[in-house]
């Protein structure tokens, strides 16, 4: 039956994001963090100093979505925005000595969260590198811009 909710890709990873992002609030609202600004700072923890566009690429954010996030973050010291001397289209982000320390503050993140999902190891492997490839396949449709 196609119209079952229970039969529908789409509801079962909503209702699976939205189960762990309330997870992740939990544990990252003590950071002062929202878990799309949590994701932004992991982005930059991995790779310090990128423009905008290469990073709402990685993040899978249009310019309306991260634009008010990346100046929130600006206001709370996290990151510092600045514009490109050769070309004043392009704005680079950069992590302050505060948004580095925050690193340190939001280790245990990651491992709480996985000590949370009671699924075999393997099933988790397994699932990851399902949403991993469908993520992959969904980007190369996607035309990058600027980077």
């Amino acid at each position: 039956m196609a119209w079952q909710l229970s039969n529908q890709l789409c509801f079962l990873l909503y209702a699976n994001s939205r189960h762990i992002i309330k997870m992740y609030k939990d544990l990252l609202d003590p950071l002062g963090l929202t878990y799309t600004q949590y994701i932004t700072l992991i982005a930059l923890w991995e790779e310090d100093h990128q423009t905008v566009s290469h990073l709402g690429y990685k993040l899978a954010l249009d310019s309306g979505t991260l634009t008010p996030l990346l100046k929130k973050l600006e206001k709370d010291g996290l990151i510092s925005r600045s514009r490109d001397i050769e070309d004043e289209r392009r704005v680079w982000i950069d992590l302050t000595e505060q948004g580095r320390k925050l690193s340190k503050k939001a280790e245990h993140v990651p491992e709480k969260i996985a000590s949370c999902v009671e699924m075999p190891k393997e099933d988790i492997y397994k699932l990851f590198d399902i949403l991993t490839r469908l993520h992959q396949k969904n980007q190369a449709c996607d035309v990058e811009e600027d980077i």
